[in-house]
């Protein structure tokens, strides 16, 4: 062989491997969690509507140029049904770091409780993100030295790879100079050669930068996993407490779910920033009380039940005795127990049945009703929450609802809710944290309810509306207003009752306005307790 050329297929066979890794180097991934095209889509549009988001990254950026991509393994592991994890042989060096975090947190006890209210969710997913923001700031600082690292480990691996495609270009070049008997010029086999050493420079030196990322990464993993322990947990009880937020107030799941973004988010913000926010759970006390005094009422039944008696009444009939109904046998013998008049039914009494018409709480705003009782619970906050039961009991009976607040005789704002519709949230938020001040007038609201209830009745000949007045004072009435009131109260056959908060005993004393005017008076001295109305939830 001549001294000047050397064999194309010895060169070959010398750099094969380098050719076969510069053909198909091994792809790395940049992001952990396995998403699919609708997850990645989920994500991007999430990240376009929040600004949170955008100024969290940005915040993150200027520690690790990465913060993009973790965020969004964080918000994949929170919103995917089951987030899979890709293996860490596949993940590019400079990702190593996201992949130990994710797997930490979906290792976390506190991830579970966290997705149960994130899943498929990419608002709550979002605000998971946004809860982890100062755990994943800290440990961003905290994990400097694996970033850099897993960096240079990333730049070694990438300059090894472009080292191996080095190889490959110079075998190509030595197969368009080799004559036809394979016959390369010495200067070409010699490139080759030094393609070929370099990419096992390469190569070498990205084994020891993979071999100090793995150290230094070892190093940082109890610290991570605390970390995201803490993280989950954070994350977890802020979704919970939004959640239970949204609950208090009377937003379903399903109707923040097809919320958009903005709107959710500028909610969530009223609700946990308004006049009200700090007696959500006086709130969603006061629903749940309602909800379990409705649930103790028999259908289509009048009073409170207190026990079984007999009689022919098919709507107060007793389980056990339809199931007699159910024994072809035995149906003659219920058939003469009806006629005899003898079935067991559900026997109530004492309170008139339910009306028809709207109920209508009249509730004071007057400067004295920001006095706070036991637990600091202010007249406000427990006659607001009342109020906000009653909407919610006149809803579960097709009712209309208006609230009337009222002060002085010249301050008076009237918030209606027809039966008909679903609440706009918003319209509930500004009934309940509107405040007018000033003194106190009865003849105003409850003349404006009186009004609305002749309209119901002229309109849809709707009768047996119901009023709640709740005050925390007194106030005279003339007598001419009077005797009108009193009039159209006949003829409308409606219903008065009278919540008198922390009051003194004149003002719920025999002969008091308050008593002569309500139907049904009580007094209410321990604003913590929302059972003390709760038989007024059996009969509205």
């Amino acid at each position: 062989m001549d001294e000047e050329t050397e064999r194309l297929d010895a060169l070959t066979q010398q750099a094969g491997r380098w050719l076969a890794l510069s053909a198909s180097p091994a792809e790395r991934h940049t992001t952990a969690v396995v998403a699919g095209p609708y997850d990645r889509v989920a994500w991007r549009d999430v990240y376009a509507r929040s600004a949170a988001l955008r100024e969290l990254a940005a915040q993150l950026l200027t520690r690790h140029a990465h913060a993009p991509d973790l965020l969004a393994d964080v918000f994949l592991c929170a919103y995917q049904a089951a987030p899979r994890l890709r293996g860490r042989t596949v993940m590019a060096p400079s990702r190593l770091l996201h992949h130990q975090v994710v797997t930490a947190l979906t290792q976390s006890p506190g991830f579970a409780a966290l997705r149960r209210d994130t899943a498929g969710d990419a608002y709550a997913a979002a605000m998971a993100v946004l809860a982890q923001a100062s755990a994943l700031r800290g440990l961003l600082e905290r994990s400097r030295e694996v970033r850099e690292r897993t960096g240079r480990a990333d730049r070694a691996r990438q300059e090894a790879e472009a080292a191996a495609a080095a190889v490959g270009e110079a075998l190509r070049q030595a197969a368009e100079k080799a004559d036809g008997q394979g016959q390369v010029p010495a200067p070409v086999a010699a490139a080759v050669r030094r393609a070929v050493g370099a990419a096992e420079a390469a190569e070498d030196e990205a084994r020891r930068e993979d071999g100090a990322a793995a150290q230094a990464m070892a190093a940082a993993v109890p610290g991570i996993r605390s970390a995201a322990r803490n993280a989950a947990s954070a994350a977890a009880e802020a979704v919970r407490q939004e959640a239970a937020l949204m609950r208090a107030w009377g937003v379903d799941a399903g109707e923040t779910e097809r919320m958009p973004f903005e709107e959710r988010a500028r909610l969530a913000e009223r609700l946990r920033s308004g006049r009200l926010a700090r007696w959500a759970e006086l709130i969603g006390r006061f629903r749940q009380m309602a909800a379990g005094e409705r649930a103790r009422k028999v259908e289509h039944a009048t009073g409170e039940l207190v026990g079984v008696t007999l009689g022919d009444d098919l709507s107060r009939v007793i389980p056990s005795e339809l199931a007699v109904l159910g024994v072809p046998e035995l149906r003659a013998v219920f058939a003469a127990r009806y006629a005899a008049g003898e079935l067991m039914l559900y026997d109530s009494r004492g309170e008139q049945g339910t009306g028809r018409g709207a109920v209508i709480a009249c509730v004071d705003t007057s400067h004295s009703m920001y006095a706070e009782g036991p637990g600091g619970v202010t007249r406000e906050a427990w006659s607001k929450a009342c109020a906000l039961a009653l909407l919610d009991q006149a809803r579960h009976a097709g009712r209309d609802f208006v609230g009337i607040l009222f002060s002085a005789a010249d301050k008076l704002q009237v918030f209606r809710f027809p039966g008909d519709r679903p609440a706009r949230v918003t319209d509930v938020l500004d009934f309940a944290e509107t405040f007018l001040g000033g003194g106190t007038d009865f003849q105003r609201p409850l003349g404006t309810a009186a009004k609305i209830l002749e309209e119901e009745f002229d309109d849809a000949s709707r009768a047996r509306g119901d009023i709640v007045l709740i005050t925390d004072d007194a106030c005279e009435v003339s007598e001419t207003w009077t005797r009108l009131w009193n009039e159209i109260k006949r003829r409308l056959d409606f219903r008065l009752f009278g919540i008198a908060i922390a009051t003194p005993g004149t003002a719920t004393a025999s002969g008091s306005v308050l008593e002569s005017l309500c139907d049904n008076l009580r007094t209410v001295d321990d604003l913590t307790d929302v059972h003390t109305t709760a038989d007024l939830f059996r009969v509205i």
